[in-house]
């Protein structure tokens, strides 16, 4: 069954990490590339229904989007 997950992925200076939206618990892949870093989030997420079970995807209420976006704080 495939089920279509929001995936963000980050770039930084030694690399691409990436993790799911809306998943139950801790997931994450990363890589080389941001290819890399896809697959390898993908099949972590494999693993991780595998582990816990379908549940794990099931968000109530549903995620409708999700948003990257910057903003100021004063530290």
């Amino acid at each position: 069954m495939k089920r279509q997950i929001k995936i963000i992925v980050e770039k930084h200076p030694d690399g691409y990490v990436a993790y799911p939206v809306g998943v139950k618990g801790i997931v994450v892949g990363e890589g080389d590339t941001y290819e890399e870093a896809l697959a390898d989030v993908q099949s972590a997420i494999r693993f991780h229904v595998e582990s816990f079970g379908d549940s794990v995807l099931e968000m109530e209420p549903p995620l409708l989007e999700a948003f990257v976006t910057e903003t100021n704080v004063d530290v």
